[in-house]
């Protein structure tokens, strides 16, 4: 193949592009990992790790809302409602209410899997952190 051939990328139908995008359980079950280690993170005093999982569960609810229009009432009040002040607890180590915050987050996600049919979902938090990070306070430098 040659290199012209090579660096022309072929053109995509919008359909071909929307074939692409992840689906609903792919997004969420990577909203449930970050979920789960948000937790951890900030059970272990890792503010900062906590938070960056937060943003990932925030990020990841944006994408769905945009490629399933039909949730985005519901996570835009989500978002609002739950996960601002739930950063905003973590913004100053505040794990009571981080706690409150988070389970009542957990809660209303649960409500939400049988407001849309899928009342098979419930989310729960595992009984083990995960392994694959420092859960523990860091020497975080905030700026």
């Amino acid at each position: 193949m040659s290199d012209e051939a090579r660096a022309t990328p072929p053109q995509l139908t919008l359909e071909q592009l929307a074939d692409l995008l992840p689906g609903t359980g792919e997004l969420m079950a990577s909203v449930g990992v970050a979920w789960w280690k948000c937790a951890y993170a900030a059970r272990g005093g890792n503010w900062g790790l906590a938070a960056y999982f937060a943003r990932r569960v925030r990020g990841l609810q944006r994408k769905l809302a945009v490629i399933r229009p039909k949730y985005a009432d519901d996570l835009v009040a989500f978002e609002a409602d739950l996960l601002a002040p739930l950063l905003a607890a973590l913004d100053r180590h505040d794990g009571p209410v981080f706690e409150r915050l988070y389970a009542k987050a957990t809660d209303r996600a649960n409500e939400l899997h049988v407001k849309w049919a899928k009342p098979y979902i419930r989310w729960v938090l595992p009984d083990q952190p995960p392994l694959d990070l420092e859960l523990g306070p860091t020497d975080e430098v905030e700026g």
